[in-house]
């Protein structure tokens, strides 16, 4: 089975639940920048929650089906249509052979997933099918999506079984980032570090995988000292350092940005702190201009997010495997 690409959207690109083990080679994690949604989409259609799906940004793409398949789509509001007929989203649905998936407006979020059932059967490289467009590593041939590709789908059931999840098991789209302070914090003033919590700060238009960039805050202010060898001539500037997943780096003290899935491994900028790893997922269903404030926690808050997401993700699976009703 496969589908034909008529037309991609804006991005859309596919993506697992990312690539481990890397990342000491300067490899990124890559996979879904919403790994919540992207779980849901698989288990929507009977797939492993690991299974390749497509994740498309802002513009969902037109995708012809040449065998019966069952679909779902997760994540941000854009409703899904086959053959001009609208379908739910949260929700598994049969798209027929020669039929034609479509969708229509952004409506709230940013990124969708779309899952079928099999999953898209793209080579693994290096243990994932995500794909990494800067090194044009993995997924289909390295890159996004583009007109007239074929994507091949891997071995499926052709039973269908109706599966949803209400809304009440998905992830509220929080308006607040929960952030652990990081081993560079005495490179601020304690009054700038606090004014950081309290400011509201806007997505910037450079937001994308690689990283979401913040405006409208107030610029730090840093300890004075005299930079070490190795280091910029830039406060904001350090010997080199390993960048953590969700890390927030502040070039020049004026506009943090918060690496996502894409981001480089290492560089030359300091580290205010780290936003937990499940707000992740929330940072990659905001639009330019949203706005939101970080939030300071404890690692043991970090643990305890944690705990919470892994519980809401098993209710959700649960849900999903209770429900399905053969037709």
């Amino acid at each position: 089975m496969s589908i034909k690409v008529v037309h991609p959207g804006l991005a859309t690109s596919v993506q697992d639940l990312g690539r481990k083990g890397y990342f000491h080679l300067g490899i990124p994690v890559s996979g879904a920048m919403d790994r919540f949604a992207c779980r849901c989409a698989n288990w929507l259609v009977g797939n492993d929650e690991n299974a390749a799906v497509l994740e498309a940004v802002f513009m969902g793409p037109k995708l012809t089906f040449n065998q019966d398949t069952t679909v779902a789509v997760t994540g941000a509001d854009m409703t899904p249509i086959v053959d001009g007929v609208e379908q739910g989203n949260w929700a598994s649905f049969t798209v027929k052979a020669g039929q034609t998936l479509s969708f229509l407006h952004l409506t709230g979020g940013a990124r969708i997933y779309i899952a079928v059932a099999g999953g898209i059967d793209v080579p693994e490289v290096l243990g994932s099918r995500s794909t990494y467009t800067l090194g044009a590593l993995g997924g289909f041939e390295g890159r996004l999506l583009q007109a007239d590709d074929t994507l091949p789908i891997g071995h499926e059931s052709t039973r269908f079984v109706e599966r949803h999840l209400p809304e009440a098991l998905r992830r509220p789209r929080d308006t607040t980032l929960r952030v652990v302070p990081g081993l560079y914090w005495h490179r601020i003033t304690a009054e700038s570090g606090e004014q950081f919590f309290n400011d509201t700060w806007q997505v910037a238009p450079e937001a994308d995988r690689i990283g979401y960039r913040f405006k409208n805050g107030t610029p730090l202010e840093f300890v004075e000292r005299e930079q070490p060898f190795g280091a910029g001539s830039d406060p904001s500037n350090i010997v080199d350092g390993c960048y953590p997943y969700g890390s927030i780096q502040v070039p020049a003290g004026k506009e943090p940005i918060v690496l996502h899935r894409d981001a480089v491994s290492g560089g030359g900028y300091f580290m205010i702190g780290t936003v937990v790893s499940v707000d992740m997922d929330l940072i990659g269903q905001m639009q330019p201009n949203a706005s939101t404030q970080f939030v300071k926690v404890t690692l043991e808050d970090a643990l305890h997010a944690r705990k919470e997401y892994d519980a809401l993700l098993q209710q959700a699976k649960q849900h999903i495997e209770r429900c399905g009703v053969t037709t």
